[in-house]
């Protein structure tokens, strides 16, 4: 198949970057709901509506650079759902449990889009109907399993931080957290040394090789 123009490239990458991004909140809120919490659901959060999640910067303006500049690793991120803790009965259970929907949901997506991308296999010898499928489902799989990856590691506030947190004694807890204030200048160091790469290649190439087997890539 030949590849895609920029514009072919974009049009091919923007429903599976915006809905990763608003799906992974969007299970965080129906988490929530479901410990107790119906923060989110009462102001309407619970919805695959993307313009009820866009954050301009992380949903559209970093995400549109990295995939029009080829950088080869794109991420992003949207609106956070509103959570209140306190409406928990078990507050660092129930936070954990939130925290995980989110990498969870982006590997459920992972699958949907290597089936969608199987179809296009299936259809191969339509390749007018076959590369969109299977272009769009390589691109779902990829941002999916990125988010999943980047959010589990423990780097406040990223999801992976919420887990460790909610395992640590309270004082630690509360001392961990404290760098939160940090973390968007520590991942874009880790981003920037390469370092953030390193650690997640391995774990990505594997997951990549399961899923796009599953695709029939």
């Amino acid at each position: 198949m030949e590849e895609l123009t920029v514009v072919q490239r974009f049009v091919v990458w923007v429903l599976p970057v915006v809905f990763a991004i608003t799906g992974h909140e969007v299970a965080h809120g129906w988490m929530a709901k479901h410990y107790g919490d119906k923060t989110a659901f009462k102001q309407g959060r619970l919805s695959l509506n993307p313009l009820k999640h866009i954050d301009p910067l992380g949903t559209v303006i970093i995400p549109g650079i990295m995939l029009l500049t080829f950088s080869g690793f794109i991420f992003g991120w949207a609106k956070p759902v509103p959570i209140d803790p306190r409406n928990f009965k078990q507050p660092k259970k129930a936070m954990m449990m939130v925290a995980l929907a989110g990498p969870l949901s982006n590997l459920c997506m992972a699958l949907c889009w290597a089936m969608l991308a199987r179809i296009g296999v299936m259809l191969h010898e339509m390749e007018y109907i076959a590369m969109p499928l299977i272009k769009t489902g390589e691109a779902g799989i990829h941002i999916n399993l990125v988010l999943a990856l980047l959010n589990m590691l423990p780097i406040p506030p990223l999801d992976g931080s919420r887990v460790l947190s909610g395992m640590l004694p309270d004082y630690w807890a509360w001392r961990y957290n404290q760098l939160e204030r940090y973390g968007m200048i520590i991942l874009l160091l880790l981003l920037g040394t390469n370092i953030l790469g390193i650690v997640l290649a391995y774990p990505m190439y594997f997951l990549s090789q399961v899923f796009f087997s599953l695709a029939g890539l």
